[in-house]
């Protein structure tokens, strides 16, 4: 059974609602398509639902962030606030999960879809699925194995949406 997944999306810097009039389904889409994914929905544990809040910002607003929490002075595409955590219980039985928070920076990320030749519609739904697969627990920097798991859902999950392999070369 696919969980019921709520996004609180705020959208901080208008230069996303003028590329992507549409980002606030996109991210809904894209956040179902991760969570017909066996992977992602093993990593809920057992929850029926999730909530997670996203933050479409600017690069100044994204430096601020990496600065103060990664200790990276420099704008970056996606941040990830994971929120659960077993030290604090976790999360009571059958209440939707937080899963915590995602922040994406306009400028970043419209540079490398044009560097890369893909939709700006396309990097996002990628980010955001990257970014909610690290507020599960998932974690590319851990080690080979891990990070082929984390990019086999998310080629997964992109192509549920038609999207093409990132990864691809």
């Amino acid at each position: 059974m696919i969980p019921e997944i709520e996004a609180d999306v705020r959208i901080a810097d208008p230069a996303w609602e003028a590329a992507l009039p549409e980002a606030e389904s996109l991210i809904a889409r894209a956040l179902a398509a991760l969570f017909a994914e066996e992977e992602a929905r093993a990593a809920l544990k057992g929850a029926p639902a999730a909530e997670l809040a996203i933050l479409l910002t600017d690069d100044a607003e994204i430096a601020e962030l990496n600065a103060q929490w990664r200790g990276k002075p420099k704008p970056t595409n996606v941040l990830s606030f994971p929120a659960d955590s077993p030290s604090f219980g976790g999360t009571p039985p059958g209440a939707p999960r937080h899963l915590g928070d995602l922040a994406l920076a306009f400028g970043v990320c419209a540079r490398e879809a044009e560097e890369g030749a893909k939709p700006l519609a396309d990097h996002l739904a990628h980010l955001i699925i990257h970014g909610a697969l690290h507020l599960l627990g998932f974690d590319h920097e851990r080690g080979d194995a891990q990070a082929e798991e984390m990019e086999a859902v998310e080629i997964a999950a992109l192509a549920r949406m038609g999207v093409v392999n990132p990864y691809a070369a």
